[in-house]
């Protein structure tokens, strides 16, 4: 590439970013909006903004209320969007961020989606630390006693999730919980934003899991990473923590969530 070309590509077109200025304070703005609301959203004095609408509406991205006078997203913006969606790899995009989690961290990292009996591994990739265990892509996780099943129980419907402790044969009697106590692990997850087990599905083994959001709210997915116990001080589980919900957020922005909360405290395991 010619150093003209590289100069151009830093510099961009500056009307382009002007425009998306434009459509993402529409987006912003959750439903129809007036000029005065979009020209302070975009920060641009209001005949500006309207040039900017009028070459918008020209090519379907935008639309203007012929009853209301308010600009909404356009009918080729709709059609992004349905497409956007329709190509979308929610797993793929996801797993791009593992190995950037399992080399900071040096720990396995894994990623889990919903299935019909529970969430089941799509991927694992191992760290520099040992672990006494052998996780296969593929294996359904137990919602109670690991990570990953703590993040679905606590944010999917109870609807989804009974049926799947009824067949995983969760009981008290395995278990040791009690109804209270579980409907505690499920707040306590949803307020921390992450769950950390030790040894809840094999013995030395301790995990961290945080969820991946949509644009919509939907869960689709869980990350966690996995460590010796015997190396799960106070201070590593804390700094892991915010290493997974960091990378979580990370990847609820890839899939489209918007303004995500920062990452939380973290607690103890």
């Amino acid at each position: 590439m010619a150093a003209d070309d590289i100069d151009d590509a830093r510099q961009g077109i500056q009307s382009v970013e002007n425009a998306m200025t434009v459509l993402l304070a529409l987006e912003e703005g959750t439903g129809p909006m007036s000029l005065t609301q979009i020209s302070a959203a975009s920060s641009m004095a209001p005949s500006k903004a309207h040039r900017y609408l009028v070459s918008l509406g020209r090519v379907g991205l935008v639309s203007k209320s012929k009853s209301s006078g308010l600009y909404d997203m356009g009918p080729s913006m709709r059609r992004l969007g349905a497409e956007s969606l329709r190509r979308m790899d929610e797993s793929g995009l996801a797993s791009e961020y593992l190995p950037e989690l399992r080399d900071r961290t040096g720990h396995t990292v894994n990623l889990a989606v919903w299935g019909d009996h529970g969430p089941i591994i799509v991927r694992w990739d191992y760290g520099s630390h040992a672990l006494p265990i052998t996780i296969r892509v593929g294996a359904t996780m137990p919602l109670l006693t690991s990570s990953i099943g703590r993040i679905f129980l606590a944010h999917l419907p109870a609807a989804i999730t009974d049926p799947v402790l009824l067949g995983q044969a969760e009981t008290t009697e395995q278990t040791g919980l009690t109804d209270e106590q579980v409907e505690t692990i499920k707040s306590d997850t949803r307020r921390d934003g992450y769950a950390v087990t030790s040894g809840g599905v094999l013995p030395g083994v301790s995990s961290v899991a945080a969820p991946v959001f949509t644009a919509t709210g939907a869960l689709p997915l869980a990350v966690a990473l996995a460590l010796p116990t015997r190396q799960a001080t106070e201070e590593t589980v804390r700094r892991l923590t915010e290493e997974v919900c960091a990378t979580a957020l990370a990847m609820s922005a890839e899939v489209g969530h918007r303004n995500p909360p920062s990452p939380p405290a973290a607690g103890h395991p």
